[in-house]
Protein backbone atom coordinates (compact mmCIF):
# COMPACT_ATOMS: atom_id res chain seq x y z
CA UNK A 1 0.00 0.00 0.00
CA UNK A 2 0.80 3.43 -0.54
CA UNK A 3 2.55 5.21 1.94
CA UNK A 4 1.10 8.63 2.92
CA UNK A 5 2.00 10.23 6.15
CA UNK A 6 -0.82 13.28 6.17
CA UNK A 7 -2.33 11.61 9.24
CA UNK A 8 0.57 10.27 10.92
CA UNK A 9 2.18 14.12 11.16
CA UNK A 10 -0.89 15.37 12.45
CA UNK A 11 -0.39 17.51 15.57
CA UNK A 12 -1.97 15.47 18.46
CA UNK A 13 -4.02 18.28 20.75
CA UNK A 14 -4.39 17.37 24.25
CA UNK A 15 -7.06 20.16 24.98
CA UNK A 16 -10.63 19.02 23.65
CA UNK A 17 -12.05 22.00 24.44
CA UNK A 18 -9.78 23.70 21.36
CA UNK A 19 -11.12 21.90 19.16
CA UNK A 20 -14.50 23.59 19.36
CA UNK A 21 -12.63 26.40 17.14
CA UNK A 22 -11.90 23.93 13.95
CA UNK A 23 -8.15 25.58 14.06
CA UNK A 24 -6.83 22.32 14.67
CA UNK A 25 -8.65 20.38 11.80
CA UNK A 26 -7.11 19.80 8.15
CA UNK A 27 -8.70 18.42 5.28
CA UNK A 28 -7.69 14.98 3.93
CA UNK A 29 -5.57 15.00 0.67
CA UNK A 30 -6.85 14.41 -2.71
CA UNK A 31 -6.54 10.69 -3.48
CA UNK A 32 -8.44 9.51 -0.10
CA UNK A 33 -11.50 7.82 0.61
CA UNK A 34 -14.33 8.44 3.02
CA UNK A 35 -16.62 5.72 4.55
CA UNK A 36 -19.06 4.47 6.45
CA UNK A 37 -21.21 1.60 8.47
CA UNK A 38 -23.82 1.64 10.27
CA UNK A 39 -26.57 -1.25 11.58
CA UNK A 40 -30.27 -1.22 9.86
CA UNK A 41 -32.81 -0.65 11.84
CA UNK A 42 -30.68 -0.39 15.11
CA UNK A 43 -33.73 1.46 17.16
CA UNK A 44 -35.47 -2.06 16.86
CA UNK A 45 -32.49 -3.80 18.69
CA UNK A 46 -32.20 -1.16 21.51
CA UNK A 47 -36.13 -2.06 21.75
CA UNK A 48 -35.28 -5.56 22.18
CA UNK A 49 -32.26 -4.63 24.59
CA UNK A 50 -29.47 -5.73 22.41
CA UNK A 51 -27.60 -2.61 22.29
CA UNK A 52 -24.39 -4.13 23.98
CA UNK A 53 -24.82 -6.19 20.59
CA UNK A 54 -24.77 -3.02 18.44
CA UNK A 55 -22.08 -1.39 19.79
CA UNK A 56 -20.04 -4.66 19.60
CA UNK A 57 -20.51 -4.99 15.89
CA UNK A 58 -19.89 -0.83 15.66
CA UNK A 59 -16.70 -1.13 16.91
CA UNK A 60 -16.00 -4.25 15.04
CA UNK A 61 -15.79 -2.43 11.85
CA UNK A 62 -12.77 -0.23 13.51
CA UNK A 63 -11.00 -3.61 14.48
CA UNK A 64 -11.25 -5.30 11.15
CA UNK A 65 -10.24 -2.56 9.27
CA UNK A 66 -7.56 -1.85 11.89
CA UNK A 67 -6.30 -4.94 11.58
CA UNK A 68 -6.44 -5.37 7.50
CA UNK A 69 -4.42 -1.92 6.71
CA UNK A 70 -2.13 -3.27 9.55
CA UNK A 71 0.47 -0.51 10.00
CA UNK A 72 -0.99 2.47 7.85
CA UNK A 73 -2.53 5.24 10.01
CA UNK A 74 -6.00 6.14 9.57
CA UNK A 75 -8.57 7.87 11.32
CA UNK A 76 -11.59 6.42 12.55
CA UNK A 77 -14.27 7.50 14.64
CA UNK A 78 -17.01 5.28 16.36
CA UNK A 79 -20.56 6.40 16.40
CA UNK A 80 -22.50 3.53 18.94
CA UNK A 81 -24.33 1.59 16.12
CA UNK A 82 -21.29 2.03 13.27
CA UNK A 83 -18.42 3.62 12.91
CA UNK A 84 -17.08 6.03 9.90
CA UNK A 85 -13.51 6.40 8.74
CA UNK A 86 -11.05 7.84 5.83
CA UNK A 87 -8.34 5.85 4.02
CA UNK A 88 -5.18 6.79 2.27
CA UNK A 89 -4.42 5.66 -1.37
CA UNK A 90 -4.03 2.18 -1.71
CA UNK A 91 -6.31 1.76 1.26
CA UNK A 92 -9.84 1.82 -0.83
CA UNK A 93 -9.64 -1.93 -1.56
CA UNK A 94 -8.76 -3.81 1.41
CA UNK A 95 -11.31 -1.46 3.26
CA UNK A 96 -13.79 -2.18 0.54
CA UNK A 97 -12.85 -5.93 0.96
CA UNK A 98 -13.41 -5.87 4.67
CA UNK A 99 -16.41 -4.15 4.63
CA UNK A 100 -17.94 -7.08 2.22
CA UNK A 101 -17.01 -9.38 4.70
CA UNK A 102 -18.35 -7.58 7.77
CA UNK A 103 -21.76 -7.12 5.83
CA UNK A 104 -22.18 -10.73 5.30
CA UNK A 105 -20.35 -12.13 8.82
CA UNK A 106 -22.63 -9.70 11.08
CA UNK A 107 -25.76 -11.17 8.40
CA UNK A 108 -25.12 -14.74 9.27
CA UNK A 109 -23.56 -14.67 12.86
CA UNK A 110 -26.58 -12.43 13.96
CA UNK A 111 -29.25 -11.83 11.96
CA UNK A 112 -28.47 -8.19 11.46
CA UNK A 113 -27.92 -6.07 8.51
CA UNK A 114 -25.07 -4.04 8.36
CA UNK A 115 -24.90 -1.24 5.56
CA UNK A 116 -21.59 0.14 4.35
CA UNK A 117 -20.02 2.78 1.34
CA UNK A 118 -17.16 3.83 0.50
CA UNK A 119 -16.74 6.51 -1.92
CA UNK A 120 -13.67 9.45 -3.12
CA UNK A 121 -13.27 12.14 -0.83
CA UNK A 122 -13.36 14.21 -4.45
CA UNK A 123 -16.86 13.03 -4.89
CA UNK A 124 -17.45 14.90 -1.17
CA UNK A 125 -16.30 18.05 -1.76
CA UNK A 126 -18.15 17.82 -5.42
CA UNK A 127 -21.01 18.79 -3.12
CA UNK A 128 -19.56 21.60 -1.35
CA UNK A 129 -18.55 20.04 1.79
CA UNK A 130 -15.56 19.12 3.31
CA UNK A 131 -13.86 16.25 5.51
CA UNK A 132 -11.32 17.64 7.80
CA UNK A 133 -9.59 15.71 10.70
CA UNK A 134 -8.22 16.84 13.58
CA UNK A 135 -6.41 14.38 15.92
CA UNK A 136 -7.06 14.55 20.11
CA UNK A 137 -5.00 12.19 22.75
CA UNK A 138 -6.75 11.91 26.00
CA UNK A 139 -3.74 10.36 27.49
CA UNK A 140 0.06 9.64 26.43
CA UNK A 141 -0.89 6.21 24.78
CA UNK A 142 -3.58 6.74 22.73
CA UNK A 143 -5.75 9.07 20.17
CA UNK A 144 -8.60 9.58 19.05
CA UNK A 145 -9.61 11.04 15.51
CA UNK A 146 -11.76 13.90 14.97
CA UNK A 147 -14.04 15.01 11.94
CA UNK A 148 -15.30 18.55 10.50
CA UNK A 149 -16.45 19.68 7.35
CA UNK A 150 -20.04 17.98 7.06
CA UNK A 151 -18.18 15.59 4.17
CA UNK A 152 -19.01 12.11 6.39
CA UNK A 153 -22.29 13.19 7.55
CA UNK A 154 -23.21 13.61 4.21
CA UNK A 155 -21.60 10.50 3.20
CA UNK A 156 -23.71 8.83 5.87
CA UNK A 157 -27.11 10.06 4.84
CA UNK A 158 -26.48 9.25 1.41
CA UNK A 159 -25.85 5.29 2.47
CA UNK A 160 -28.75 5.49 4.12
CA UNK A 161 -30.86 5.93 1.15
CA UNK A 162 -28.72 3.36 -0.72
CA UNK A 163 -25.75 5.50 -2.04
CA UNK A 164 -21.89 4.24 -3.18
CA UNK A 165 -22.64 0.76 -1.68
CA UNK A 166 -20.22 -1.80 -0.33
CA UNK A 167 -22.02 -5.21 -1.18
CA UNK A 168 -22.19 -7.99 0.87
CA UNK A 169 -19.47 -11.04 -0.16
CA UNK A 170 -21.44 -13.85 -1.23
CA UNK A 171 -18.99 -16.06 0.15
CA UNK A 172 -16.60 -14.31 2.38
CA UNK A 173 -13.70 -15.31 4.98
CA UNK A 174 -14.15 -13.86 8.34
CA UNK A 175 -12.60 -11.19 9.48
CA UNK A 176 -9.85 -10.69 11.43
CA UNK A 177 -11.09 -9.56 14.85
CA UNK A 178 -8.01 -9.64 16.90
CA UNK A 179 -8.13 -7.55 20.02
CA UNK A 180 -11.69 -6.90 19.97
CA UNK A 181 -12.92 -7.74 22.95
CA UNK A 182 -16.53 -6.84 25.40
CA UNK A 183 -15.29 -8.03 29.35
CA UNK A 184 -16.43 -4.88 31.53
CA UNK A 185 -19.61 -4.60 32.93
CA UNK A 186 -21.63 -1.18 32.84
CA UNK A 187 -20.35 1.57 34.60
CA UNK A 188 -23.17 2.91 37.01
CA UNK A 189 -23.40 6.56 36.76
CA UNK A 190 -21.86 8.27 39.81
CA UNK A 191 -23.86 11.73 39.72
CA UNK A 192 -26.65 11.35 38.98
CA UNK A 193 -27.58 10.00 35.18
CA UNK A 194 -25.92 9.12 31.77
CA UNK A 195 -26.43 11.61 29.46
CA UNK A 196 -25.92 10.98 25.77
CA UNK A 197 -25.98 14.01 23.93
CA UNK A 198 -25.56 14.52 19.76
CA UNK A 199 -25.27 18.20 18.63
CA UNK A 200 -25.07 18.62 15.06
CA UNK A 201 -25.02 22.55 13.24
CA UNK A 202 -28.32 23.47 11.69
CA UNK A 203 -26.85 23.94 8.13
CA UNK A 204 -23.85 24.80 6.59
CA UNK A 205 -23.59 28.10 7.09
CA UNK A 206 -23.97 27.94 11.14
CA UNK A 207 -19.95 27.19 11.55
CA UNK A 208 -19.77 29.55 13.58
CA UNK A 209 -22.44 29.46 15.92
CA UNK A 210 -21.89 25.99 16.38
CA UNK A 211 -18.39 26.48 17.23
CA UNK A 212 -19.68 28.62 19.82
CA UNK A 213 -22.21 26.72 21.06
CA UNK A 214 -20.16 23.35 21.07
CA UNK A 215 -17.09 25.35 23.49
CA UNK A 216 -19.58 26.53 25.70
CA UNK A 217 -21.55 22.79 26.06
CA UNK A 218 -17.36 21.67 26.55
CA UNK A 219 -17.28 24.35 29.45
CA UNK A 220 -20.14 23.25 31.11
CA UNK A 221 -19.31 19.67 30.96
CA UNK A 222 -15.84 20.87 32.75
CA UNK A 223 -17.80 21.84 35.83
CA UNK A 224 -18.39 18.10 36.21
CA UNK A 225 -16.10 16.16 37.90
CA UNK A 226 -13.60 14.75 35.20
CA UNK A 227 -15.46 16.83 32.87
CA UNK A 228 -18.18 14.51 33.02
CA UNK A 229 -15.69 11.32 32.57
CA UNK A 230 -18.37 8.42 32.92
CA UNK A 231 -15.83 6.06 34.10
CA UNK A 232 -14.44 5.59 37.43
CA UNK A 233 -10.06 6.47 37.77
CA UNK A 234 -9.72 2.30 38.43
CA UNK A 235 -11.85 1.77 35.10
CA UNK A 236 -15.50 0.05 34.90
CA UNK A 237 -16.60 -2.37 36.82
CA UNK A 238 -15.40 -6.50 36.04
CA UNK A 239 -17.64 -9.43 36.63
CA UNK A 240 -17.15 -13.49 35.90
CA UNK A 241 -18.44 -14.56 33.41
CA UNK A 242 -18.52 -11.24 31.37
CA UNK A 243 -21.90 -10.15 29.80
CA UNK A 244 -20.75 -9.31 26.71
CA UNK A 245 -18.78 -12.74 26.25
CA UNK A 246 -21.53 -14.39 23.77
CA UNK A 247 -21.54 -11.19 21.29
CA UNK A 248 -17.38 -11.67 21.43
CA UNK A 249 -17.49 -15.56 20.59
CA UNK A 250 -19.86 -14.74 17.98
CA UNK A 251 -17.66 -12.20 16.09
CA UNK A 252 -14.31 -13.34 16.77
CA UNK A 253 -14.59 -17.32 16.29
CA UNK A 254 -13.45 -17.41 12.38
CA UNK A 255 -13.67 -20.61 11.65
CA UNK A 256 -14.34 -22.10 15.42
CA UNK A 257 -17.40 -23.49 16.37
CA UNK A 258 -19.25 -20.89 18.55
CA UNK A 259 -19.25 -22.87 21.73
CA UNK A 260 -15.51 -23.75 21.57
CA UNK A 261 -14.78 -20.20 21.18
CA UNK A 262 -17.37 -19.30 23.61
CA UNK A 263 -15.27 -21.77 26.21
CA UNK A 264 -12.14 -20.44 25.49
CA UNK A 265 -13.42 -16.90 26.30
CA UNK A 266 -14.03 -17.86 29.11
CA UNK A 267 -11.20 -19.60 30.34
CA UNK A 268 -8.92 -16.46 28.91
CA UNK A 269 -11.77 -14.44 31.11
CA UNK A 270 -11.38 -16.95 33.97
CA UNK A 271 -7.59 -15.84 33.87
CA UNK A 272 -7.73 -12.25 33.78
CA UNK A 273 -9.98 -12.12 36.43
CA UNK A 274 -7.89 -13.85 38.83
CA UNK A 275 -5.22 -11.37 37.68
CA UNK A 276 -7.51 -8.79 38.25
CA UNK A 277 -8.22 -9.96 41.28
CA UNK A 278 -5.27 -10.16 42.74
CA UNK A 279 -3.60 -6.72 41.61
CA UNK A 280 -0.34 -8.10 40.99
CA UNK A 281 2.17 -8.01 37.82
CA UNK A 282 2.42 -10.77 35.83
CA UNK A 283 4.95 -11.43 33.44
CA UNK A 284 5.05 -7.51 32.19
CA UNK A 285 0.99 -7.03 32.98
CA UNK A 286 0.14 -4.85 35.68
CA UNK A 287 -3.48 -4.48 36.29
CA UNK A 288 -4.16 -1.51 38.16
CA UNK A 289 -2.06 0.40 36.19
CA UNK A 290 -4.08 -1.55 32.66
CA UNK A 291 -7.14 -0.44 34.57
CA UNK A 292 -5.71 3.67 34.78
CA UNK A 293 -4.48 3.36 31.93
CA UNK A 294 -8.34 2.13 30.35
CA UNK A 295 -9.73 5.05 31.74
CA UNK A 296 -7.71 7.83 30.63
CA UNK A 297 -7.69 5.95 27.17
CA UNK A 298 -11.84 6.43 27.25
CA UNK A 299 -13.65 7.67 24.04
CA UNK A 300 -16.17 9.22 25.29
CA UNK A 301 -16.38 12.74 23.56
CA UNK A 302 -15.97 13.69 20.06
CA UNK A 303 -16.16 16.26 17.22
CA UNK A 304 -17.78 13.87 13.97
CA UNK A 305 -19.27 16.53 11.82
CA UNK A 306 -20.84 17.48 15.48
CA UNK A 307 -20.43 17.20 18.88
CA UNK A 308 -20.98 13.84 20.46
CA UNK A 309 -20.40 13.31 23.97
CA UNK A 310 -21.16 11.04 26.95
CA UNK A 311 -21.68 12.36 30.36
CA UNK A 312 -22.13 11.46 34.03
CA UNK A 313 -24.09 14.31 34.60
CA UNK A 314 -25.59 15.58 37.83
CA UNK A 315 -29.16 17.56 37.42
CA UNK A 316 -28.16 20.77 38.15
CA UNK A 317 -25.75 21.13 35.03
CA UNK A 318 -27.99 18.61 33.08
CA UNK A 319 -30.69 21.03 33.53
CA UNK A 320 -28.43 23.93 32.35
CA UNK A 321 -27.12 22.24 29.01
CA UNK A 322 -30.75 21.64 28.38
CA UNK A 323 -31.75 24.95 28.64
CA UNK A 324 -28.54 25.99 26.70
CA UNK A 325 -28.99 23.34 23.90
CA UNK A 326 -33.41 24.17 23.75
CA UNK A 327 -32.21 28.32 23.26
CA UNK A 328 -29.81 27.54 20.80
CA UNK A 329 -32.00 25.20 18.70
CA UNK A 330 -34.44 27.94 18.79
CA UNK A 331 -32.35 30.37 17.47
CA UNK A 332 -31.91 27.96 14.47
CA UNK A 333 -28.55 27.22 15.39
CA UNK A 334 -28.05 23.53 16.12
CA UNK A 335 -29.64 20.46 16.12
CA UNK A 336 -29.82 18.36 19.02
CA UNK A 337 -30.82 15.09 20.86
CA UNK A 338 -30.09 14.01 24.18
CA UNK A 339 -30.80 10.28 25.63
CA UNK A 340 -30.67 10.14 29.85
CA UNK A 341 -29.60 6.68 31.22
CA UNK A 342 -28.45 5.22 34.16
CA UNK A 343 -25.38 3.63 33.32
CA UNK A 344 -22.85 3.64 30.30
CA UNK A 345 -20.96 0.58 28.69
CA UNK A 346 -17.41 0.08 26.89
CA UNK A 347 -15.94 -1.58 24.09
CA UNK A 348 -12.31 -2.18 23.60
CA UNK A 349 -9.79 -2.59 21.01
CA UNK A 350 -6.49 -4.42 22.79
CA UNK A 351 -3.85 -4.59 20.22
CA UNK A 352 -1.70 -5.74 23.41
CA UNK A 353 -1.97 -6.50 27.03
CA UNK A 354 1.12 -4.97 27.73
CA UNK A 355 1.21 -1.47 25.51
CA UNK A 356 -0.91 1.21 26.45
CA UNK A 357 -2.52 1.71 23.02
CA UNK A 358 -5.50 -0.17 23.99
CA UNK A 359 -9.00 1.91 22.86
CA UNK A 360 -12.26 2.08 24.81
CA UNK A 361 -14.88 3.21 23.30
CA UNK A 362 -18.10 4.70 25.79
CA UNK A 363 -21.60 4.64 24.85
CA UNK A 364 -24.73 4.77 27.09
CA UNK A 365 -25.91 1.91 27.90
CA UNK A 366 -29.69 1.94 27.08
CA UNK A 367 -29.73 3.14 23.56
CA UNK A 368 -27.03 5.87 23.63
CA UNK A 369 -25.81 8.05 20.68
CA UNK A 370 -28.11 6.11 18.71
CA UNK A 371 -31.09 6.82 21.18
CA UNK A 372 -29.88 10.38 21.04
CA UNK A 373 -29.71 10.44 17.21
CA UNK A 374 -33.06 9.23 16.73
CA UNK A 375 -34.59 12.49 18.76
CA UNK A 376 -32.92 14.84 16.16
CA UNK A 377 -35.40 16.67 13.67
Amino acid sequence: MERDSFYQTLPRTRDFAALATGDAFAPLPKGWHVGCADIVNSTALIAAGRYKTVNMIGAAVISALTNVLKEVEFPFVFGGDGASFAVPPGGERPARAVLAQMRSWVASEFDIELRAALLPVSWVRAEGLDVKVARYAPSDGVHYAMFSGGGLAWAESQMKAGGFAVLPDPAPEPPDLSGLSCRWTNAKARNGTILSLVMLPSGPQAGVEFAQIAAAVVDLAGELDRSGHPLPLGGPPAAFPPPGLPDEARLTRTTLPYLIKRLLLLGESALAAVLFWCARPVRGFDPLHYRTVLSANADFRKFDDGLKMTLDCNDAVCNRLKALLSDAAALGHIRYGLHEQSEAMITCVVPSLLRDDHMHFVDGAAGGYTAAAAQIR
